[in-house]
């Protein structure tokens, strides 16, 4: 990883010091005009950098427009998972999906933010309490970027980690027991595991990596959602006796399809921006490089995925097909920046075939996980975080291997205690009863699509 990758991570808890000034200050361009193909490299490598005041702008732009991408990956969740899921639940998921963007909202201002970059200093937690913002007009070049860009995009990956565990419990998990766990997850567990690496604490003074968060965002989400797996227990009829395994199709394959999509373009934002900076020629390609292996590992995950059904089951399974996408895009994420191509489609490529085969595993063990997040996010994830060293000659095996168990550990008992607390007190399942019914009518009260449900009758 790059000092510039690096620094930038971290660099809240570099303000104001000397350090930050002398970053900002080199987070320039050179001025040469890109349509300009003669210039000789020596020329432009020697060619006078803009100022910080013009760094500070596109480093910030960065942040906003990587932001504004991975916000939008809400709404690829909400769309893959209503596609997932069965008509009587769709309203749920799309409820759950903008509650959840909304409850880590608040609370990464309200500690998030600080728990992971705030007097960490090489330890094991931050700071308690609220976030402030630069001041309206303000202009302090200290760390260069606006403050306000550096949290919304940080508050988005929080989000996202949010966002895996909603698939996996659907169809019978209670909608405020959820949103509990969520202000947990988002407020407490996913900072404090976040500031062990991005926030530079022990993990990072190891030289653990995980470039844009394979482990610190999707693992979590996927270790999270494995233990509320685990103690919520599968859909009613998903498991026969006898170890029959009962499918229960999605609503909506397009909507599932155009929510991969969304997640697919939203992932630029994720890996592409986590670069933290865009202030010099070399950001700017860095930044592109990453794209492109961001997307041919996806391309591979699909092709794997399509391939690997075609021989297994003798069709091609749309469902693994998209999942193959996302896990491909999952195991990237560790380490997008480094892979050669062929070293980008072998990471995506294995990611998406540990889907496939780890989905019927799932079943056998009676996991019941009905979006396919589980294998996707937790299992892609620790696969890509691993794999860093083979192509970062700066890392090794060893520290990955700790960081991936260190997290997963705490986020797994973390979670498993915060799940017994709620199942012990407001209990987390719906009835068997209102399980059958569905939750769009038994828990918020609006079905998806009343013409053909039970609103029908009324009609």
């Amino acid at each position: 990883m790059k000092t510039s990758i690096s620094l930038g991570r971290f660099a809240p808890a570099l303000a104001g010091t000397a350090s930050a000034v002398a970053i900002a200050a080199l987070c320039g361009v050179t001025a040469a005009l890109a349509q300009d193909t003669t210039a000789a490299p020596e020329a432009a490598a020697a060619a006078p950098a803009v100022t910080p005041e013009v760094a500070y702008i596109f480093n910030t732009l960065l942040f906003l427009i990587g932001g504004f991408l991975v916000m939008w990956m809400a709404a690829g969740f909400a769309m893959l998972e209503a596609g997932l899921v069965r008509s009587k639940n769709v309203s749920m998921q799309c409820l759950k999906n903008i509650a959840l963007y909304s409850v880590a909202g608040l609370l990464f201002w309200l500690t998030g933010y600080n728990l992971m970059y705030t007097g960490v200093d090489g330890g094991f937690i931050g700071s308690f309490g609220p976030y402030s913002f630069d001041p309206v007009g303000g202009n302090a070049l200290d760390t260069g970027y606006s403050t306000a860009s550096d949290w919304f995009y940080q508050m988005v990956f929080c989000a996202t980690a949010a966002s895996v565990v909603s698939g996996t419990l659907a169809e019978r998990i209670k909608l405020w027991p959820f949103m509990l766990f969520t202000v947990v997850l988002t407020g407490l567990m996913y900072p404090i595991t976040g500031s062990w690496q991005w926030g530079g604490g022990w993990l990072n003074k190891m030289g653990f990596s995980d470039f844009a968060g394979s482990t610190l965002v999707h693992s979590v989400g996927g270790w999270a959602a494995l233990a509320g797996a685990l103690i919520l227990g599968a859909r009613k009829g998903k498991y026969a006796p006898g170890g029959q395994v009962n499918a229960m199709p999605g609503s909506s394959m397009p909507l599932a399809t155009l929510g991969t999509f969304i997640l697919w373009l939203g992932w630029f934002g994720f890996n592409g921006a986590s670069q933290l900076a865009m202030g010099t020629i070399g950001d700017v390609s860095d930044i592109s490089r990453i794209f492109a292996n961001t997307n041919i590992a996806a391309a591979a995950g699909v092709v794997v995925a399509m391939i690997l059904t075609q021989i297994l089951y003798k069709k091609v399974d749309v469902t693994m097909a998209l999942n193959g996408a996302l896990a491909g895009l999952v195991a990237i994420t560790a380490e997008p920046l480094q892979p050669t191509v062929l070293q980008a489609i072998i990471v995506g490529g294995v990611g998406a075939a540990i889907v496939v085969f780890a989905v019927p595993m799932l079943d056998k063990l009676k996991i019941d996980d009905v979006v396919g997040a589980i294998p996707v996010h937790l299992m892609a994830g620790i696969w890509g975080t691993f794999i860093v060293p083979w192509s970062n000659a700066g890392t090794s095996f060893g520290t990955q291997i700790v960081g991936i168990v260190s997290i997963g550990a705490f986020t797994f008992i973390a979670s498993a205690i915060v799940w017994l607390i709620l199942k012990a007190t407001v209990g987390i399942r719906v009835t068997e009863e209102e399980e059958v019914l569905g939750l769009d009518k038994v828990e918020i009260g609006v079905e998806a699509y009343p013409e053909f449900g039970t609103g029908s009758q009324r009609m």
